[in-house]
């Protein structure tokens, strides 16, 4: 089986047009304690940082398959953030709470075989959770 690159750039970015074209503002949970994660520490709470990406709040907003990066303002100060997308834990609207909570991904480090799940046991069945 060839491996997959991770889904979530293409759902972030899918749910991401999906709350801009339904006239919601668009909100990113983020993981803070992921590496690669640039965020003003003043703002995180519990390891999390909730961040308004609507297209009149944030500039040069890109949201690619290695990272999401935009600037924005926090208390009249602009930032540069930078997220890789395996740290973002949701994307919904504000107004409603609609969007999609992503499972915590596991991050391969190499092609050990010894680290391979035993195909006579049973995995966990992958999960999604709607926020409503």
């Amino acid at each position: 089986m060839t491996d997959m690159s991770s889904n979530r750039p293409y759902l972030i970015r899918a749910l991401y047009d999906w709350l801009v074209d339904n006239g919601t503002t668009p909100y990113l949970m983020v993981n803070t304690e992921v590496e690669g994660v640039v965020v003003p520490d003043q703002f995180v709470e519990e390891g999390r940082i909730i961040l308004n990406v609507d297209p009149s709040a944030v500039s040069a907003l890109e949201l690619g398959n290695d990272w999401i990066s935009f600037s924005a303002r926090f208390s009249g100060k602009a930032e540069d953030i930078l997220i890789p997308p395996a740290a973002v834990m949701g994307i919904y609207a504000k107004e409603n709470g609609q969007g999609m909570l992503f499972p915590e991904e596991e991050v391969k480090l190499d092609d050990d075989p010894g680290d391979e799940p035993d195909p006579t046991t049973p995995g966990k069945r992958p999960s999604l959770k709607v926020v409503k």
